[in-house]
């Protein structure tokens, strides 16, 4: 079971990323999970054109690699800082590339970061048009680190009443991911979805 932590911040030492590590951190220690992460602010993304319809080498550089990994997971786990009450534009970039059986009917869970009490304008966000073209299936629960900087700081032990109530709640999300991730493996080899009739979404 493959999981591809997502850290949409595209901010150096962000804390989105730190969180995506402490994410990475509780699905290795699950038994028969692989996870790896997609910082995109060590993959610097390029701004989507139309010369991806037509195949333009200059995209084997950067999005290849990124969609070859995307395809490999099982699910996902999308960690989105809220910038000005929006979900950051590098995120966003990264969804318009992703079309076709890259993440189609496959898992993920929100984790939205706030370094204040804010967080939930990304979730909306992303659950309104992320899924479209994607096809990727959001998880009816999600998880809002709220004041980041003062959780999540040290993987294996809580340091407050905040820090151990957030890190329960992570790890019960990712248990249920793995246990969605699992259920709809047979839902895709059963054949019926028709990505290339209906490309996109409606």
């Amino acid at each position: 079971m493959k999981i591809l932590v997502i850290a949409g911040s595209h901010r150096k030492e962000s804390q989105s990323s730190k969180v995506a590590r402490f994410v990475e951190h509780k699905l290795g220690e699950m038994t028969g999970v692989e996870a790896s992460i997609l910082d995109l602010s060590a993959n610097p993304l390029r701004l989507w054109d139309e010369s991806v319809w037509e195949k333009d080498p200059k995209w084997n550089s950067d999005w290849k690699p990124m969609s070859e990994k995307i395809r490999a997971a099982d699910g996902y786990v999308v960690v989105s800082p809220e910038w000005g009450g929006m979900v950051p534009a590098g995120l966003k970039n990264l969804f318009l590339f992703v079309t076709g059986d890259l993440m189609a009917h496959k898992p993920a869970t929100i984790v939205a970061v706030s370094s204040t009490m804010g967080g939930s304008y990304p979730v909306a966000e992303l659950r309104m048009s992320s899924y479209k073209n994607s096809r990727v299936l959001y998880l009816p629960d999600h998880v809002l680190v709220r004041n980041v900087e003062g959780v999540l700081n040290e993987p294996g032990r809580s340091t407050s009443p905040d820090d151990e109530r957030i890190q329960k709640r992570i790890q019960y999300s990712l248990e249920m991911l793995i246990a969605y991730a699992k259920a709809l493996g047979p839902v895709r080899e059963v054949g019926v979805s028709r990505l290339k009739e209906f490309s996109n979404g409606m």
